[in-house]
C-alpha cells in the first residue's frame, strides 16, 4: 500500500503538507511534492521521477493532479483526522451524542464518563450521513466571508489611524490660530502707544502666549494622549480579531483541501464532517452569525443602590469589562457605578443630567450619553476605569439629542430620537444612516452593532419595533411582537446573539442575528423582571444581566 503521505503537522499553521514523492524518499533526497500516483505500484512520483517509472513500467496506470480524486487517502491525512485535538497522543474512536464531541479514551475518562450517549465511531458510520459535498460548499462560503471580514478590519485600522492624525492636526492648527489671532490683536492695540506702554504690552503678550501654550500642554496634549491610547487599544483589539480570522481561515482551508481527498471512506468522512462543522461554528461565531439559543439555568437579584443615592435607581445602560466587572449607568441618580464580579458597587462618579445610555469604547473606557433639555446641551462623556476607580475623561458636544450609542472599531453610532448618525471617535459627523419622522418622538432610541460591523440594530420605542440595517443604513428587516411592548434595552453578544428588552411587557427576548425572528423569551415578569431598560451579556460569568427601573439588577446564568 502507498505510504507516501504528508510531513508532520506544522505547529505554527496547522497545515498538512501535500503528497510526497516516494522515489525521492527512497533515495533520501529532500522532500518533493508528488505530481502523479501509480495505481499498480501504489506509489507517488514527482515530475522528475515519473519519467523513469514510465519507461520501466509503461503499462501502469498513473493519475496526475487533475485526477486527484483517484489518489488514495494519504496516511498523514488519516493520522491527522484520527488524532484527538486535545490529547495529541491519543486517537479518536468515540462520539458523545450529548455534547456532540469526538472523543479519545482520555476524553471519555476525563469528561464523558457519566454521559449515557457515548458511541463507538465504527457504530455510527452506517447511521450518520457522511456526504461532504454540501459541507465543502459551506466551507467555501464561510472562507469568502472571513476574507471579506479581514479586508474590512484592516481598512478599519487604517481609517482609525488616519482619523486620529487628522484630528490631532486640527487641534494643533486651532492652537496656532488662537496664537496668531491674539498676536494680531496685540499688534493692533500697540499702535500709537508710548515706549513704556509698548514694553508693558510686549511683556503682557509674552505672558499670555505662554499661558496659551501651557494650556495646550496641560489640556489639549492630555486629550491627544487619551485619544492615542484609545487608538492603540482599538487597533490591538482589531489586530487580535484579524489573527483569529487568519487562524480559522487556515483551518478551514486545510479541511476544505482534505475533504476533496478522502473520497467515500465512511469513517474518515464522518470524523472530517464533525470536525469541519465545529470549525464552521467557530467561524460563524467570529462572523457574528451565531443563533445558539441561550438556556437560562438560574437567576439572582443584586442591589446597586448606594447610601448617597437620592432617588430610586434606573439602570438605563450597562457594559461588561474584560475582567468581568460591570459598569451601570443610573439615570435616576445621574451616576455611573462600577460593580465587581459579585455585583457590588466598588466605585462611582457623577455625570451631568440626564443619562441616556452607555457603550464600551476600549477594554477600559466607556462613553456615556447625557442630555440636559433645559439648557439644550447634549454630550458624550468618556469615563476610564483604572484599578477599579472611575475617572472622567474628555467630553464631546453634540448638536442633537443623544438617546443611544454604540461603537465599533472607532466608529460611533448615535441615536438622536428620530435618526441614526455615524461619527468618528473624535466627534466628526460622517453621515446620517437612517431617519424616521413618522412619529413625533423616539423612533430611533437605542442601537447596537454586530461583531463584524455589517449589521446595525435599532429600536423604535414609539412604534414598538426592532429594525435591522445594513452597514450603509439600508433597512434589512423589521420585527414586531406583542411580547416586545415598549422596547428599551438592546445588546449584541460577541457571538452575534441579539438581546432586546420590552419595557412595558416586562420581557427579555433573544432574536435571530438576521433580526427577522424571535428565538426565545429568556425572562418575564414571573422571573422578577420589571421595567427592563438595559441588558448585556457577560462571557466571563456566562450570564445575561438586566437593568431595570428599580434598585436591583437581575443576573441570569445561561448555557
Amino acid at each position: 500500500m502507498a505510504t507516501s503521505s504528508q510531513s508532520s503537522v506544522e505547529p505554527s499553521s496547522n497545515e498538512v503538507k501535500d503528497y510526497i514523492c516516494n522515489a525521492c524518499e527512497d533515495q533520501n533526497n529532500a522532500e518533493t511534492s508528488a505530481d502523479f500516483y501509480c495505481k499498480q505500484c501504489e506509489r507517488f512520483y514527482c515530475g522528475n521521477c515519473i519519467d523513469p517509472h514510465g519507461k520501466a513500467l509503461a503499462k501502469h496506470t498513473t493519475f496526475g493532479r487533475v485526477e486527484i480524486d483517484k489518489w488514495p487517502v494519504s496516511k498523514k491525512v488519516v493520522d491527522f483526522l484520527h488524532t484527538c485535538d486535545v490529547h495529541k497522543e491519543h486517537k479518536i474512536d468515540q462520539f458523545c451524542k450529548l455534547h456532540k464531541q469526538l472523543c479519545c479514551p482520555q476524553c471519555v475518562s476525563d469528561q464523558h464518563s457519566q454521559c449515557s450517549k457515548v458511541t463507538q465511531i465504527s457504530e455510527l458510520t452506517n447511521s450518520q450521513p457522511t456526504g461532504l459535498k454540501g459541507l465543502s460548499v459551506e466551507m467555501e462560503t464561510v472562507l469568502g466571508e472571513i476574507e471579506t471580514l479581514q479586508i474590512s478590519q484592516e481598512a478599519s485600522i487604517q481609517s482609525l489611524q488616519r482619523t486620529y492624525n487628522e484630528h490631532s492636526a486640527v487641534m494643533i492648527e486651532q492652537m496656532c490660530g488662537n496664537l496668531n489671532t491674539y498676536i494680531d490683536e496685540c499688534d493692533n492695540n500697540s499702535v500709537g502707544t508710548s515706549g513704556d506702554n509698548e514694553q508693558y504690552l510686549k511683556e503682557e503678550m509674552c505672558r499670555s502666549v505662554l499661558s496659551i501654550v501651557n494650556e495646550f500642554d496641560n489640556i489639549t496634549a492630555k486629550e491627544l494622549n487619551e485619544m492615542k491610547a484609545e487608538v492603540i487599544s482599538i487597533k490591538g483589539s482589531v489586530t487580535s480579531s484579524i489573527h483569529k480570522c487568519t487562524s480559522l481561515h487556515n483551518d478551514l482551508s486545510q479541511f476544505h483541501e482534505i475533504v476533496q481527498k478522502i473520497g467515500d471512506h465512511k469513517q474518515l468522512c464522518l470524523i472530517a464532517s464533525i470536525k469541519c462543522k465545529h470549525i464552521i461554528q467557530q467561524a460563524l461565531t467570529l462572523l457574528g452569525k451565531s443563533d445558539k439559543v441561550f438556556n437560562v439555568q438560574s437567576n439572582a437579584k443584586h442591589n446597586v443602590r448606594i447610601p448617597s443615592d437620592s432617588y430610586e435607581c434606573s439602570i438605563i445602560g450597562m457594559c461588561v469589562l474584560t475582567d468581568g466587572q460591570v459598569l451601570v449607568a443610573d439615570r435616576g441618580n445621574n451616576r455611573v457605578k462600577l460593580l465587581n464580579q459579585q455585583y457590588q458597587v466598588v466605585s462611582h462618579c457623577g455625570v451631568a443630567k440626564y443619562v441616556e445610555g452607555m457603550c464600551q469604547i476600549t477594554p477600559s473606557e466607556v462613553a456615556v450619553d447625557v442630555n440636559d433639555n433645559a439648557s439644550n446641551t447634549h454630550n458624550l462623556q468618556f469615563i476610564t476605569v483604572t484599578q477599579s476607580q472611575l475617572t472622567l475623561g474628555r467630553k464631546l458636544e453634540l448638536q442633537h439629542k443623544c438617546k443611544g450609542i454604540a461603537c465599533h472599531q472607532g466608529d460611533l453610532f448615535i441615536c438622536s430620537g428620530t435618526a441614526l448618525f455615524k461619527y468618528t471617535l473624535y466627534g466628526k459627523q460622517l453621515c446620517r444612516l437612517y431617519e424616521d419622522h413618522r412619529s413625533s418622538y423616539d423612533t430611533v432610541v437605542k442601537c447596537a452593532v454586530s461583531p463584524t460591523g455589517d449589521r446595525l440594530y435599532i429600536i423604535s420605542f414609539s412604534q414598538q419595533k426592532l429594525l435591522t440595517l445594513a452597514r450603509d443604513g439600508t433597512l434589512l428587516a423589521t420585527y414586531t411582537d406583542p411580547a416586545l411592548n415598549g422596547p428599551r434595552g438592546l445588546h449584541v453578544t460577541p457571538a452575534g446573539q441579539v438581546l432586546v428588552c420590552g419595557w412595558l411587557s416586562d420581557t427579555v427576548l433573544q432574536m435571530g442575528w438576521k433580526g427577522k425572528s424571535k428565538l426565545a423569551t429568556l425572562s418575564t415578569k414571573k422571573d422578577g423582571v420589571w421595567g427592563p431598560q438595559s441588558v448585556c451579556y457577560s462571557s466571563t460569568t456566562s450570564s445575561i444581566i438586566v437593568g431595570q427601573w428599580r434598585d436591583n439588577i437581575l443576573v441570569f446564568r445561561v448555557e
